[in-house]
């Protein structure tokens, strides 16, 4: 059967979590970039720890078009972020799942989303905190 995520990225990988995950849960081709040099080779330890393959490193190393796009990052940043183009990434039929939103900066995350050309899918909310999900 074919892969649910053929093609992963996490945008602002930190610790590489996000992409750890998709990748134990049967993602294919899996990107984690971040800018911080350090959080690159947390990523790559922690893959190597769990038995995962993905590549890590620097934003400007990626190419392409992604079907789904996970960034768990403070809201100034996303919103920075999907002015910036981060919705480009994007395949057609593509999701962006942005976390680490609190809850009194979703509205100005869900605006950024919009403006980008992404329609709000779905969100959710734990105690303060809030995921979005846009598509293309």
């Amino acid at each position: 059967p074919a892969q649910p995520w053929p093609r992963v990225l996490d945008y602002g990988c930190g610790s590489g979590i996000l992409a750890i995950g998709a990748a134990l849960h049967g993602a294919g081709e899996i990107d984690a970039v971040d800018i911080d040099p350090v959080a690159i080779q947390a990523t790559e330890s922690n893959a190597a720890a769990n038995h995962v393959r993905l590549r890590a490193g620097l934003p400007e190393g990626i190419g392409g078009r992604y079907g789904v796009v996970l960034a768990n990052i403070l809201a100034p940043v996303l919103v920075r972020l999907l002015g910036e183009g981060l919705a480009e990434l994007l395949e057609p039929g593509g999701v962006l799942v942005l976390s680490g939103i609190l809850a009194e900066q979703a509205g100005e995350v869900q605006a950024a989303l919009e403006k980008s050309g992404l329609r709000l899918i779905e969100t959710r909310q734990m105690g303060d905190w809030v995921a979005l999900v846009g598509a293309v």
